[in-house]
């Protein structure tokens, strides 16, 4: 499970967290998240407006991926590929 909250959830540390819109756009964090259905994730993710970073396309490594930002500027990845996968075949 990965919880996900805003900088804005007035917690101790908000005071220390930054979005990436206040620091020049620049990202502090990328998460890949590995998901089986990767078409349904992506087109869920165009529907809520997500604005893609890299499209969704095959990958020379293996799988399929894209890369969006969420409304607070921070990129995710998402992508069937799963590195422990590999390994254990």
């Amino acid at each position: 499970m990965i919880m996900v909250g805003s900088v804005n959830n007035r917690t101790p540390v908000s005071n220390l967290l930054k979005q990436p819109d206040e620091i020049g756009g620049a990202e502090t964090q990328t998460p890949y998240l590995v998901v089986s259905d990767i078409d349904a994730i992506y087109a869920s993710a165009k529907i809520a407006g997500a604005k893609m970073v890299i499209d969704l396309e095959e990958k020379d490594y293996g799988g399929k991926a894209f890369s969006c930002s969420d409304p607070e500027g921070h990129v995710w990845h998402v992508g069937t590929f799963d590195p422990w996968e590999s390994q254990q075949a």
